[in-house]
């Protein structure tokens, strides 16, 4: 499957404006909400992957891996007994820059599965841990107050993550779930 496949399964709405799109950055708009927003990520030219804030007073969150930096020394101006001069060792850590445009989208889309999607189910739309789209179409299913209630039998289910996986009566009507490795870790989305 490729990029452009992933991202629209997964619902990124690229809101990429001309002038990015001149720079060599694109945007997308996830379809999740942290915070009553939704959540936007970026991949620049300059090789950074990024999610953006929409408040002026913070700045946006890096989301590249971080590596330690080559050690520095510097001289503190003292010396040891002997006489030598003593030195201080200073690392740093910075992002690992992916210059490629393939490879940021591919670990943009990897990172946000694994971090958004999967990690932080229950900010999904709405507090839904199953894509709505599943019951939509049957309307067997209603959704209230945090609450699944299926209308053919009265069940309710609550709404912790697979609390509502667990209680269905019949294994031919549970509904099936998709596997994913994302940097040699399995994950299994229902």
């Amino acid at each position: 499957m490729n990029i452009k496949d992933k991202m629209k399964l997964l619902g990124f709405k690229d809101i990429t404006t001309a002038r990015q799109y001149k720079n060599g950055t694109k945007v997308f708009e996830l379809p999740i909400r942290m915070y009553g927003k939704h959540i936007q990520v970026a991949s620049f030219k300059s090789g950074y992957v990024r999610r953006l804030t929409t408040s002026k007073s913070t700045s946006d969150y890096q989301l590249n891996k971080r590596i330690d930096s080559e050690p520095d020394y510097y001289e503190t101006g003292k010396k040891d007994t002997i006489g030598r001069p003593t030195y201080v060792k200073f690392t740093t850590r910075t992002c690992e820059l992916i210059p490629n445009e393939v490879d940021r989208l591919e670990y943009l889309v990897d990172y946000c599965l694994k971090n958004y999607y999967i990690k932080q189910a229950n900010m999904i739309e709405d507090g839904k841990f199953v894509p709505k789209w599943v019951y939509d179409e049957a309307n067997k299913f209603k959704w209230f107050a945090g609450q699944i209630e299926n209308l053919e039998n009265g069940d309710i289910y609550v709404h912790e993550q697979h609390a509502y996986w667990n209680k269905w009566k019949e294994e031919e009507d549970k509904p099936s779930s998709v596997e994913i490795i994302i940097d040699g870790h399995r994950y299994k989305v229902k």
